[in-house]
């Protein structure tokens, strides 16, 4: 079960699965810029330190690849019973 823009402290997660610890974030072409992409390896940073997983996808792959994003989704949380 994931809930979408859900709060995590001083961050907010376009999706999150509470019983995994899994945020998803999708990504538009802003992400890649230098700047955009120094604050999300540095949010990224805390949050797995937190104790979550991190799972980023753009949303290009989510359009055009979405049996792809579900085979990355369902690695991410393999583990998580």
């Amino acid at each position: 079960k994931f809930r979408r823009q859900h709060p995590l402290g001083r961050f907010v997660a376009d999706f999150y699965c509470e019983q995994a610890r899994l945020i998803v974030e999708l990504d538009g072409g802003y992400h890649v810029e230098p700047t955009q992409a120094e604050r999300d390896r540095a949010r990224d940073e805390v949050l797995r330190a937190s104790g979550f997983r991190l799972v980023r996808i753009a949303n290009a792959t989510v359009l055009q690849d979405a049996a792809g994003v579900v085979t990355v989704l369902e690695a991410a949380v393999g583990g998580a019973g």
